[in-house]
């Protein structure tokens, strides 16, 4: 019988090099700890909190309360991605490290497990969810599904499995019960409901409950990635996946090494739109505006463009993160799209208002998304000048990295906005330059 999809996968994981992938996995803790503090007290973070039953050995960063492991992943998965200033995978697109980072410290902090098994459960995950979005692009958000929520499952249940060493059979297990366990639909954007929110810190902690079950004998199918009903059938409508590009080179050639960290808190394909807007603010009067147009890849327009009108008046600060007008307003009215940007009573701010209803879009048949994601702003001036600005990738991605300094500045400021001092921030930095190097414990950061 050939071996599955999901067969050939556990014995790649189970020979990854995963000290090739230390440096992006010390970046992800980094970046993912400073988000959860960032969220701490959030509405959502508390809403998440106050909704978890079980208390236990595992660390929700920032909160005082310990929590099982279970509950640990779901908070900080939902605090990390809740601003949508977390990492993003370009090709996916899929934000990887709110939902492995913390599945795996979790599970390591419940199992007191060693670093390196850390190391190798964030490796191996974060590869198994950028892969996974190459598989069959854009076929899943086509489809009404959120692919961090879809894949973000299967990848914390190999990342849980590769760290808690799963032998072969209960790892094939772990992922198919975990197929069964994916879920999450794209309906938030209608209202900026906080669901979005909440899909990585679910799909993390179902990829901890997915190798609980496994370990305990549970089965799952061997074909859940390629079957006639399995996963890609279901969330994306095929099974003729490239699955090489899953497999091929896994745990040699690092993918995820790719990872892009964001330099705003609003949606990915954004970001360059907001640096082209910053350059064009610096060269005119914001008054003096009297059309914005910008030419977008036909892929994100339903989920960052339409309903126009709508977008042009986001009704609430989590649905400006998914408004291209509102965002690109904040770059020429404020200069930045940071987390300043998106409050509720910046949101109702009648210049960006005014700015943002003047924004629209035209479909450009030739744009690389989601291969890249480029940026593109043209204005028209009162008495009829033109200017326009592009960019043709993402800063922070792979083409132009943030430095390790930059990454930590951010974290700071984080910290800062969510209430952490200098010295615990600077305390967590230096435990994150050898936290892969003994057992994991993150218990002096619960506040």
């Amino acid at each position: 019988m050939k071996d599955s999809v999901s067969e050939r996968l556990a014995v790649l994981a189970g020979q990854a090099q995963a000290r090739s992938f230390r440096e992006t996995a010390e970046r992800l803790l980094v970046d993912v700890a400073g988000l959860c503090v960032a969220a701490r007290r959030t509405d959502y973070a508390l809403a998440t909190l106050k909704a978890c039953e079980s208390g236990g050995p595992c660390t929700a960063l920032g909160h005082a309360r310990a929590l099982d492991s279970a509950g640990a992943a779901l908070l900080n998965g939902t605090a990390a991605h809740g601003e949508d200033f977390d990492d993003t995978f370009e090709g996916g697109p899929v934000h990887a490290g709110a939902v492995v980072v913390p599945a795996v410290l979790a599970i390591c902090e419940r199992e007191k497990l060693s670093g390196a098994d850390a190391l190798a459960g964030i490796a191996v995950g974060a590869e198994v969810m950028c892969r996974a979005s190459l598989v069959a692009p854009k076929r899943i958000h086509q489809a009404g599904f959120h692919p961090t929520a879809v894949l973000g499952t299967m990848a914390a249940a190999a990342g849980v499995a590769t760290a808690l060493k799963f032998k072969k059979n209960d790892f094939v297990n772990a992922l198919g019960i975990a197929g069964s366990m994916a879920s999450g639909i794209i309906e938030y954007l209608a209202e900026g409901a906080w669901t979005k929110r909440m899909h990585p810190g679910w799909a993390a902690q179902s990829g901890i409950r997915a190798a609980d079950l496994a370990r305990a004998g549970f089965v799952g199918p061997r074909t859940v990635f390629e079957g006639t009903h399995g996963l890609y059938f279901g969330f994306a409508h095929t099974s003729d996946g490239d699955w090489d590009k899953l497999l091929e080179g896994f745990g040699s050639r690092w993918v995820a090494n790719a990872l892009a960290f964001k330099p705003y808190a609003c949606g990915t394909m954004t970001q360059p739109y907001v640096d082209c807007a910053r350059r064009l603010g610096k060269k005119i009067e914001i008054e003096s505006i009297e059309e914005v147009v910008c030419e977008a890849a036909e892929g994100t327009v339903h989920r960052l463009w339409e309903p126009l009108a709508d977008k042009q008046r986001p009704p609430n600060a989590y649905a400006a993160k998914f408004s291209q007008p509102y965002c690109i307003a904040a770059g020429f009215v404020l200069g930045h799209a940071g987390l300043e940007a998106f409050t509720e009573e910046r949101v109702r701010d009648p210049r960006l208002r005014a700015l943002a209803a003047k924004v629209r879009y035209e479909i450009d048949p030739g744009n690389p998304y989601p291969d890249e994601f480029t940026g593109h702003v043209r204005v028209t001036l009162r008495g009829g000048k033109v200017l326009e600005e592009r960019q043709d990738h993402m800063r922070g991605g792979a083409r132009e990295p943030l430095s390790r300094a930059d990454l930590e500045e951010k974290f700071r400021l984080n910290c800062a906005y969510g209430g952490w001092g200098a010295n615990r921030a600077d305390s967590f930095l230096l435990f994150a330059k050898t936290a892969f190097d003994s057992r994991i414990d993150l218990s002096a950061f619960r506040e």
